[in-house]
């Protein structure tokens, strides 16, 4: 199932962080770990990804570093730093916060509800 842009729009940097939790990756293997790990619900193509990385890195939650692949070619890997694993933790439980809220609203179990 694809989500609306505006839905997924605020867990972008959760979902980069927390792909990178598993170890440092460069971009595309960001975008493919982020589309295999939610079985192809998240897709990102790279002009939204680099201004997420970008800002992580400007908030000190990624460190960015130039590593030679196999194929001799450099490639800027990202990887998320002790900041960064507060960070996600901090997100994750606003998440849990968050989506716990919408189900109760959901379910109709305001005190509101009839």
């Amino acid at each position: 199932m694809k989500f609306s842009k505006e839905l997924v729009k605020g867990s972008t940097a959760m979902l980069v962080l927390s792909v990178l939790s598993g170890g440092a990756m460069y971009g595309y293997q960001i975008i493919k770990e982020l589309e295999a790990a939610s079985e192809s619900a998240f897709s990102m193509n790279e002009g939204t990804l680099y201004p997420i990385l970008h800002a992580l890195e400007g908030e000190k939650y990624l460190e960015a570093f130039w590593e030679e692949g196999a194929s001799a070619r450099r490639r800027r890997y990202y990887r998320i730093t002790e900041k960064g694993v507060k960070e996600l933790e901090r997100q994750k439980g606003e998440w849990k916060s968050f989506s716990s809220a919408i189900e109760k609203v959901l379910r109709g179990t305001s005190r509101y509800a009839r």
